[in-house]
This record gives C-alpha cells, structure tokens and sequence, in this order.
C-alpha cells in the first residue's frame, strides 16, 4: 500500500535526522560553492595553478576522507548507538565551522595563497560526513517499517538535494558581495549548533553488535566489508555498484558546473545558480516520485529505464552545448558572459536546462530504490558497515570522476566532452542493467506504454500486498492485452500459467521469455501437479479460469483446474478484475461492446480469500466444489468492481459516452428509433419544463405507458432531481389514491393520448380532487424557440445541468408501489444506488451484450418492467423495444418477432399468452426469456422449449429489492428453483413452526430499499430494521446456493394442525390439468382451523384426480381442496399476478350464497 510519505515530517522517528542532515549538508555546500566561486572565478589567488584543475581538485577532496574513515564509521554505527555517533559527528561539525570561518574571514591567516588553509578545512568536511554518512543511512531502517523506506529515503534525498541547492546559491551569490564571507561564517556556525541541537532529539537506535571489535586497519577493513556485500543475496551488491553509479555520474555534473557554464557556455553566475538549482530540484523531484511509481515497495522496476534516461540525456547534453562557443569578447578583450535572463528563452538554452533537469529526475528515479534494497536485505548486525563499504565505494567513483575530470581537462579538452564521455559509459551501464534486469525494463517500458495510451489505473494494491507469499492470481480474460497488462502492473515477478500449445505461438514467446512463464498441458494431471509444487515454493501464480477469451463480454465457463490448484496448494486467491479493455481492438468482442483505439483500462485487485471446503470431499467432487467456489469468487469480483455509485443520470451519461450519441437506444410503438443524444436532449428540455412547477426532491406522480416519451420523462425528472412516482394506474381508484397518499404527491405527470386510448378517464376524474395532473401536450406547446435552442446545446450541458443539483446516489430515485394483492399499496422508496446495484448484480450473471435487442413489454410502473426492461438496457448501452400492454397476447409475439429481440422479460401469466398466439418463428432469435413475478410453471418452460427452442430462465425478487435477488443464468441453472441469489446480498431464513425444510426469507444488501412510504405515516419513509427485508417468502436454499420458493408467508394455510403452502398446491393442480389457470385461497373453517378453496378456468376438475396425484406423489390428504370453484378467467393485477384479494372476496361471497 501506497503510505504518504510526507506524514514522515511530522514524527520523532524521522524529523530530528531530517533536520540534521539538512543542516550538515547546507554546511557542506555553502563552503564548497563558496570555495568553488572564489577560485573558478579568480576572486582568491591560486598561485600559479589552473583554476579549472583546482576545482576539481577540491572536489576530490572533499570525497578523499571517505576513502579513509568509512569501514571505521561503519564499525562504530554498529558497535555504537547510531543515534550517539550522530551527536558525536555533530560536536566535531562545530569546531570544522569555527576554522571555516577564520579561513574565510583572513583568508587563512598566513602568507602565500588563502586556498589551501580552506582546502584542509574542506577535507575535514568531507572527514566529518564520512563518519555521519553510515549511522544516516542505517539508522533509517531502524526507526521506519519497510513499507516507509522509499519514502523515507526520497525525503532525505530531498532535504539533501534541497540543501545542495540553498547552500549552492548561498554560496555563489555571497561569495561574491561584499561581508559576504562574514555572513557565510554566521551561517555555518549557526547551522552546526542548530545541528547539534536537533540530533538530541533523535530516538535511541540500539547498536546491533555492541561486542564489535574495531578494525583500525582501513584498508583490510574495507576490503572485509567489501567482500561481505558481494556475498549477500537479493542483489544487494549490484545495488551498491549502481549507487555508485549515480554518484559518479553527478559527482562530475555538480562538479564541473562552474567551468561547463563559464567556459563552455560562457554564462554568468546567475545561470549557474540556476542550473545548480534545476539539477537538485530535479533529483529531489525523481527520489519523490519513487513512492508513487513503486507504491512503497522496495523494488527495482524502473532502474534500467532511469539508468538509460540518464546516459541518452547526458548525450543530449553533450550535443546541445557543441551550439555553444563560450563567452564573448568585450571592447577591451574581456569576457561578456550571458545572463540568464538572455540565455533561458532561447532554443538552446531550453534544451540545455531540460536535459539537466531530465538527467537529474532519472537520478532520483534511479538511486532511491538502489539505496532502499542495500538497506533492506542487509542483515541487521552489518548494515551500517555494508552502508560504510556503500559509501566508501561511491567515494571511489566520485574520486575516480575527479581524477578523469582532471585528466581529460588536463589534455585539453572542454568539459561537454568529460558529459560524452559519461554518456557513453552511461549506455554500457544501462545495457549491463537491463541485462541484469530485463523484466524490470520490461515492466516499467510497458507501464509507460501502458500508461500513455490507455490512462491505466491500478486500484486496490494493498490487497495484493495483504495476500503473502503464495497466491493465486486469478482474473477475467478479456483481450489479449491482459497478460503483459497483469505483468507490467502486478507487483514483483508472479508466475503465469501459459497453455502449452498457446506458449508455441511465435509472437507469446517474446513476452514468455521476459516474465516467468510456466507452460502446462491442461490435459496432463502431471503438468498441474507440477504447478501445484511451484506454487507451493511461495509464488504468486496468475491463471485466466475461463482458458480463453470471453466472447460475450461477460464471464465465461471456469474451468475446475485453478481452483484443484489453490486448494491443494493451500494458495490465497487474489481476484484481479479487467475493465475497459473489452473495447480495445485486442479483445474478440467487435460489435458487442463498443470500440475504442485507447480506452481507459483500470485494474482493481480485490482482497484476498481461501477456499473453505469441507475434508470430506474428496477428488472430483471436491474440484467440483473448488470450481463451484471460484465461479462464485469471479461473479462477485464482476459486481464489486463495477461503478454502481452513481445516480441513474450519471450512469446515462456514461453510457452515453461509452457508446456514442447516435447509438439507437429505444423504440416504441411508434416505429420511431431513439438515438442516446435525443434522449438526452429531450430529458434536459423537458425536465427543465417540468422543474419549474415542482420542487428539487419533490414526488412526481407518473402515469405513462411504456414508450419512448415515458422513458424520456423519466430521465427528465432524474435530471432536475425529482422523484418520479410510478403509478399503477391498473390498480384501481383506492388504490391509486391511496398511493398519492402515501407519498404526498400534488402533480401527476401524464398524457391525454394515454389517457384516451387506455380508458382511463373515469380514474382521472376521481384523482382531479386530490392532485393535479399536467400533461406532455400542454408543456410540448410552451416549449418556446429559446428552449429548442438551450435544448440543442444540452447534449453537452446535460452531465452539468444535472451535477449542479446536487443528488448523491443514496437519494431517493423512484417510488414504486407493491402491487396490493394483500391490501392496500405500499410506497417504495429505491435509491439510486439501489437501482444501479440491481442493474449491476444482473450483468454480473447473465452476458448482455449490445448485440441484444430487448423487449418490453412489462409496465415500468412494475419494479421488474422499470428495472431490468428499462434501466437496465439503456445505462447498459443495449437497444429495448416498449410495448405498453403484456396483455396484448396476440400482438406482442408479432413485435417481438418485428422488432428482432433476443432478450425478454415476463410472467408466468402473460408468457402463456403470447405462447397460445405466437408463431412457432416468432421467437426465432430469442436468446433468453426471464420470468418473474409468479411462479413459472413447468409446463411454460417445457412448451417454450418445445416449440420456440428457448429457454425460459426463472427469477425471484420484490419491489423492495430493485427487484431482483436471485436469477437462473446459463452457466447458473437448476430446474425447479429460482436460481442462486445474486452477488452482493446476505440472506438468513427464520424458522416457520410446521416447515421442516427452509425459512422465512430475510435479506439485506445494496439493492434493498431505503423503505416504505405507509398510508399511516404519509410521507416518511419508513427504513428495514437493521437494513433486512422481510420478503414474507417461505423459501428453502440448497447446497450449492439455489433458492426454492415454497410460498409466501401468508399464502400458507393451517389445516388440522399441519402447514400446508397454498403455491404447492397450485402447482400440483396445474401438474394435473396444465392447460388452465388455477389458483388457490384459504378460508376460515371452524373444524379444522381452515380450508383450501379450488377456483380454476377448467369447469370439469374432479377431486379423485388430485387426490390420485397427491397419494402418487408423496403429497399429505390435507393438500387436496375439498371445495373447487369455476370462472372464465381469474383476476389479476397489472403486472400479471393473480389477484388474490379480489379472488378470496369472489370465494367468500360465493360461499356465503352457497350457505
């Protein structure tokens, strides 16, 4: 997990070192570019030496003590506490100030020149920070836990660099005024009290071998702790020598700026302060971004990528300067050096700046990680010697680079050729790196890549981190960008399982050579055994469980090899999911989803889980559980990681962008197709309209038949943040008014065309005296010219004009009424995210895809006809057909067949209908028909498959759930149940006395409701206790998770004692006559409590045939109704339930007659 690494500022554990490296660096600094200046440029007199030579020179020498001191600073760091070293360097800093200031102030108190008294007091500098440098370094570890490390490091790289800088342009500017040596002797004295004073505050770091006896010897000192580092694993040798690297390589740019910017680019001062300051906040800058790129982890992925960044910017430094002559001559043959105001705004000198910086960043990038691992791997009781040997094999290079410097200067040649030279050298040393590290350069060249084409985004690193050392990485396979996506952006190096026969495949062995790749034969058990025992050495394994390429854009079969695997290897599974990159050309989806050259992919890695199976399965059984198990894994990852918090025109307006403007998206009766941009641009015209007679959160009743016009009001309302109340305009008068009760409703939104042709004149008239109805006509005709022309911008408006309301996704979306068959409606009040979780629970299970044409013809005042035939295509980007009567029988198979529809929604009730009706062809490209509402009868299904080849997939759910909780899918089926609840929702089942198997159903989840609107309490919303809704269902649930409705609560009767579910008994009925509608009541009876009354639309039922049936099946005498009553057709409500209050009023008076 990725920490911030600037909370480090604010604890003891780092500041106080903070503070006193910055101190002693600025120290260091301020003298050298101070000394630097007076001798560069001629201020103090060098006899007869080279200015230029004598500036390298001095910077070896500050570099030389550490050649001398480091194996015994490293000695004492361990032998000592670190945080006693620190103070006992910083005491010795005080008495270094003391004899830099009487060197600058009297020029070093004795004759010949004044610079070699400084050059002693150089030394005595660099001696000082050779013994400070290992107990800094080692300290760090000590006081900060792994996952601070780079951040830790990047700061005191910072502070240094920042240091570097501050006492670089102290230095520079005061050297040259007047009592700027005096000021520059103040600072220095102050800063080593300062100093001294903050590492007193520096936490005890208890030595790690107080029993460490010291080696004065340094040169076999040295070379002990050398040999000792070359000996340690994980690296850490190879991450000194690159260490030493950086500081070679900057060594000599910090050194030869003064000549390079003199000489070469004939600048002054003031540009080499700038130039100075470029390189340090460029390296300060590369170290920060360290934590960022590695997410805290102590790796090195980008090395080889830094390392070559600086060789071909050095080159490019070296190129740009050949523009340059060095300073021009003045009248009298002095020199005119440019100033900085002249030099930056021109091409070369831009160019000359961006190479230092980008040489400087890839610094930072390069060395941060290299130190974090030296300090990482070392063993506790080394550290600080192996830190030592670090430092003393930099002061090797950085001495070596002096000596070069003075050479090659000595010869005659410029400085910008000492830049070629270590630009050459620099590209064997990033070959040798990448050769080293080739899946390190892999992965960084491909995340850069990666990142600049598609915007990759990684979520959920920490649960990567959570997972240990052995891990199963399993994700859904989309596109053929998923592996070496997966392996530029997985932490570390993970494994991946190739199938063999796709490993031959000539353009995947290039990548397979590059990451760690284990081919297997699916069809050998011995190649997955062997996987199991690599897995089990404590590697993260990455495994695509469906083995191919999705072709729907949703899940696939899983196979049960992955999940065999993670069981038996005891592996945690780590689920990775991949979006976005379904609508690159990569993926085998063209057509389904749309495609986009360079979509934005994220990459969310959830938290890690293990199998729980019992020990008593064994072989196959058990690998069918372990698939079973994982399946289920992949579903819920599917559901997690999509954006459901949204509000319903969020998710239009993303659907919108996702699948272009003139993406048809609707049709109706009409013949008139909807494009995604007229609906929204008709939903911000009219929703504007209707915003200005309601209020924001106001309840707008609605009363629309299923249509284009209905769905473009609906989002209207949606996007000026009224709540649009769907009425059931089916119900009945009470019933309407009741619910415009409940929910306060003042205007109800409609239309006179609807009205008229629905007859529902009458129901008008009756509502009139409670609440006002305003209709689609008399707004159409106020819609004015300025409107039409707000209207035709409002495609690119619309996402503002809607985020300027305000409504978050836990605001109330729609209030839809039950249904009332048990008494009067209730309100149900659904939030956004409700819906959109609802929506997303659906296309987690079954593939939708924008091939799909969707018909509906359930009305959207029904949860099932709004949620899953209206939402859910639309925010889904899946053309739908609304047809606004189920009950035309006749008429909808003929426009399900016109409309070439694939997917449907319905009941028991009405798909008998269209069943009765329909041509044998009608249905011919029907992928899948879902039933819900009632029980779906067996007889349906079996005639559906019969006579049309379609399969009708049954569901469960209540208005109060969004609708729906649980779904037969393809790759989900089980006859006779109503499939397995969806992703995302907890269940508990209640015991019922006189069911032995199964419970009251209770559930909870995002999809549940945020309560009722009651007629006693009108107006406030009444939320589930604890979040669980009481469904009011007897349900069982099997092993494998499937759901078996046995009734409803109160469709149970109490006969003589016993139990008996009023839907079973029905069911039973239409096993014996299934070519009529039966349904099934209870009614009060004084001998044995109550009794089943029968009324079927068959008039020649005998009882002896039920009782038969029963007898033959298991089924208890009790279940077999004794009173069978006959009706040409049994009520129902809107959505196609039987109406089961109105029918028990028909039995009862029907008996009181017969009384």
């Amino acid at each position: 997990m990725e920490k911030n690494q600037f909370d480090l500022m604010k604890d003891r554990r780092f500041l106080p070192l903070f503070i006193t490296q910055f101190l002693g660096a600025f120290n260091d600094n301020i003298f050298k570019m101070t000394l630097s200046v007076l001798v560069g440029y001629e201020i103090w007199s060098v006899g007869h030496f080279d200015p230029k030579v004598l500036v390298s020179f001095a910077a070896g020498l500050f570099i030389f003590p550490f050649l001398i001191f480091a194996p015994l600073a490293g000695e004492l760091a361990d032998k000592y506490n670190k945080d006693a070293v620190i103070r006992w360097t910083k005491i010795a800093e005080i008495g270094i100030a003391v004899a830099a200031s009487f060197c600058l102030l009297t020029g070093g108190g004795a004759s010949g020149p004044p610079v070699f008294p400084a050059l002693f007091v150089l030394f005595a500098l660099g001696a000082q920070s050779a013994f400070f440098g290992p107990s800094k370094f080692s300290i760090l570890p000590q006081h900060l836990r792994e996952d601070e490390l780079i951040g830790g490091n990047a700061l005191l790289n910072t502070g240094t660099y920042i240091a570097i800088l501050a006492g670089t342009i102290f230095g520079g500017v005061l050297a040259m005024m007047p009592m700027g040596l005096v000021a520059v002797s103040v600072i220095m004295l102050g800063c080593a009290v300062a100093g001294y004073i903050a590492s007193r505050f520096i936490p005890v770091a208890p030595a790690p071998a107080p029993g460490l006896k010291l080696n004065y010897n340094a040169p076999v000192e040295a070379f002990r702790i050398i040999k000792y580092a070359s000996e340690q694993p994980k690296g850490v040798f190879l991450a000194i020598l690159g260490v030493s690297w950086f500081y070679f390589v900057g060594g000599t740019m910090l050194a030869q700026f003064p000549n390079f910017a003199k000489t070469t680019l004939g600048v002054d001062q003031l540009v080499l302060v700038f130039f100075m300051t470029v390189f340090s906040v460029g390296i300060a800058l590369g170290g920060l971004v360290n934590n960022r790129l590695l997410r805290s982890r102590i790796e090195a992925t980008y090395v080889p990528l830094a390392a070559l960044g600086i060789a071909l910017f050095s080159l490019d430094l070296y190129l740009a300067s050949l523009g340059f002559s060095g300073p021009a001559a003045g009248p009298e043959g002095q020199p005119i050096y440019v100033s900085l105001v002249s030099f930056l705004p021109s091409f070369s000198g831009l160019r000359v700046t961006f190479d230092i910086f980008m040489v400087s960043v890839m610094g930072g990038i390069y060395v941060i990680p290299l130190v974090s691992i030296i300090q990482h791997f070392t063993p506790e009781d080394h550290k600080a010697r192996v830190l030592a040997g670090s430092g003393l094999i930099d002061s090797l290079f950085i001495l070596l680079s002096s000596v070069i410097a003075i050479v090659v200067l000595g010869l005659g040649f410029q400085v910008e050729h000492l830049f070629l030279l270590i630009a050459l050298a620099g590209l064997g040393v990033a070959a040798y790196v990448c050769m080293l590290l080739p899946d390190y350069l892999f992965k960084s060249l491909l995340q850069g890549l990666f990142k600049f084409l598609y915007k990759v985004e990684v979520r959920g690193l920490d649960n990567y981190e959570k997972a240990g050392p052995r891990a199963i990485i399993v994700g859904n396979h989309v596109s053929l960008l998923d592996p070496p996506l997966l392996a530029a952006f997985l932490p570390g190096r993970p494994m991946f399982a190739v199938n063999s026969f796709v490993a031959e495949w000539f353009w995947v062995k290039p990548f397979l050579k590059l990451v760690d790749a284990f081919p297997l034969d699916p069809t050998n058990p011995f190649a997955i055994k062997s996987l199991i025992k690599e897995v089990k050495k404590d590697k993260h394994c990455v495994i695509f469980p469906e083995g191919r390429l999705t072709e729907t854009g949703a899940l696939m079969k899983i196979y049960e090899g992955p999940g065999m695997i993670a069981d038996k290897s005891e592996a945690v599974i780590i689920p990775v999911r991949l979006d976005g990159v379904q609508h690159t050309p990569f993926a085998r989806l063209k057509g389904k989803v749309p495609l986009r050259n360079f979509p934005k992919i994220t990459i969310t890695i959830l938290e890690p889980r293990s199998f729980k199976i019992s020990e008593e399965y064994k072989g196959r059984a058990r690998r069918r559980i372990a698939a079973r198990q994982l399946y289920n894994l992949m579903e819920d990852m599917m559901f997690l990681t999509q954006d459901r918090e949204q509000t319903l025109y969020d998710a239009l307006m993303k659907a919108r962008h996702v699948n272009g403007d003139h993406e048809i998206i609707t049709e109706d009766i009409e013949r008139k197709p909807m494009r995604f941009k007229q609906l929204v641009r008709g939903s911000v015209v009219l929703g504007r309209k209707i915003a200005g007679f309601t209020k924001k959160g106001e309840n707008v009743g609605f009363m629309l038949p299923n249509s284009c016009v209905a769905a473009v009001t609906f989002f209207g309302l949606q996007a000026f943040g009224r709540v649009p109340a769907m009425l059931n305009y089916s119900s009945g008068t009470q019933a309407v008014l009741s619910a415009c009760r409940s929910a306060q409703i003042g205007t109800v939104i409609s239309s006179r065309r609807f009205i008229e042709f629905a007859r529902l004149t009458k129901l008008v008239e009756e509502m009139e005296s409670q609440v006002k109805f305003v209709y689609l006509e008399d707004i159409r005709s106020k819609i004015s010219f300025l409107d039409r022309i707000r209207g035709f911008y409002s495609p690119i408006t619309a996402e503002y004009t809607h985020k300027r309301q305000g409504i978050v996704p836990d605001d109330p979306a729609v209030i839809l009424f039950t249904s009332g068959s048990e008494g009067l409606p209730k309100g149900v009040v659904l939030s956004h995210a409700n819906l959109m979780a609802n929506i997303v629970q659906m296309t987690s299970r079954v593939d939708f895809n924008r091939q799909d044409i969707v018909f509906n013809c359930l009305p959207i005042f029904h949860s099932f006809g709004l949620t899953a035939g209206t939402l859910l295509p639309i925010l889904s980007g899946i053309r739908t057909f609304l047809y606004p009567n189920p009950l035309h029988y006749r008429i909808v198979p003929e426009m399900v067949y016109s409309s070439n529809a694939s997917i449907m929604f319905g009941t028991d009730t009405f798909l008998n209908g269209y069943a009765r009706m329909a041509d044998p062809y009608d249905f011919y490209r029907m992928r899948y028909i879902f039933a819900g509402a009632e029980k779906v009868k067996d007889e349906t299904k079996q005639l559906y498959m019969d006579r049309f080849g379609v399969r009708v997939l049954e569901g469960y759910g209540s208005t109060e759930t969004s609708p729906a909780l649980t779904l037969n899918a393809p790759m989900q089926m089980k006859a006779g149940t109503v499939g397995r609840l969806l992703p995302g929702i907890e269940y508990r089942l209640d015991d019922v006395p006189g069911v032995e198997h199964g419970g009251r159903l209770f559930v909870r989840g995002p999809n549940v409701m945020l309560g009722y609107y009651l007629h006693d309490q009108p107006g406030v919303i009444q939320p589930p206790e604890g979040g669980w809704h009481d469904t009011g269902d007897i349900v069982d649930v099997d092993a494998q998770g499937f759901v078996t409705i046995l009734g409803r609560a109160k469709r149970f009767a109490k006969i003589a004692g016993e139990m008996v579910s009023l839907t079973s008994v029905e069911t039973m009925v239409s096993k014996v006559y299934p070519d009529f509608t039966h349904a099934v009541v209870a009614i009060p009876d004084k001998r044995k409590g109550e009794q089943l009354i029968l009324v079927s639309t068959c008039a020649d039922i005998k009882r002896e045939d039920l009782s038969k049936y029963a007898g033959e099946n298991g089924m208890s005498e009790l279940s077999v109704p004794k009173t069978i009553l006959s009706m040409d057709k049994l009520p129902v409500l809107g959505s196609g339930k039987t109406d089961y209050t109105a029918l028990k009023a028909h039995v009862e008076g029907q008996m009181a007659k017969a009384a």
